[in-house]
């Protein structure tokens, strides 16, 4: 059945996607290995303003979402031109995603901006076959945060974690333009469980339209 469900993925570009902390890119790795699928990651490592973003905020914000949209379009633009579409691809994040922390970190001014520029390129991305949203609350979110150790996260605010946390859950809300599947990980975690994904596999194999929520069992 494992195998069965891998084969009707075939083919497919499936996005992982969720708020700060949750474990997409976990999950989109072990898809990616369980699918045998080409794995294509954000870029968060090489923004040069994030660091100073999380010490300073409302000084950069601006900058580092420009700096995140057009990377994250450029390798849009990558993935269209190129042949990966033919296989099975897996990516950490959805374009859309940008909105969702410039709605939160930009000012009124800096959004009309932001918007002008991303509905220009939005339209030029592909939509994903298939999207994993996780989902988990922020106080489980902030301990995956310290877990995972990156040293520009490790000052990172509560109060900004909710704020991101309750935007994700109102996009997912009234999301559609892709098949979803709305994973709750509270009681799994994907970086430190042994948890098999085959339920999860067969879930997304079989979602072809609409939304889907689910919650695994666990370990």
């Amino acid at each position: 059945m494992a195998k069965k469900n891998a084969e009707s993925l075939k083919g497919k570009y499936i996005a992982v996607e969720g708020p700060i902390g949750v474990g997409k890119t976990s999950l989109a790795e072990k898809l990616a290995r369980k699918l045998k699928a080409r794995l294509v990651m954000e870029e968060v490592d090489e923004n040069p303003f994030l660091g100073k973003f999380y010490q300073e905020m409302g000084n950069v914000a601006f900058q580092a979402q420009l700096w995140f949209l057009i990377s994250r379009f450029r390798q849009q633009e990558q993935l269209r031109q190129s042949e990966l579409f033919q296989s099975t691809l897996i990516t950490d994040y959805i374009f859309p995603k940008d909105g969702i922390f410039a709605n939160v970190v930009l000012d009124d001014e800096e959004l009309r901006i932001y918007e002008r520029l991303n509905t220009m390129l939005a339209g030029n991305v592909a939509l994903p076959d298939r999207i994993v949203f996780l989902q988990a609350p922020t106080d489980i979110l902030l301990k995956r945060v310290k877990l995972r150790g990156r040293s520009f996260e490790k000052d990172i605010d509560p109060e900004y974690l909710e704020e991101i946390n309750k935007a994700y859950n109102y996009f997912i809300y009234h999301y559609h333009e892709s098949p979803a599947l709305v994973v709750n990980t509270s009681n799994i975690d994907f970086v430190h469980s042994g948890a098999d994904l085959d339920d999860l596999i067969e879930h997304l194999a079989g979602l072809e339209r609409g939304k889907e929520y689910y919650t695994p069992i666990g370990e």
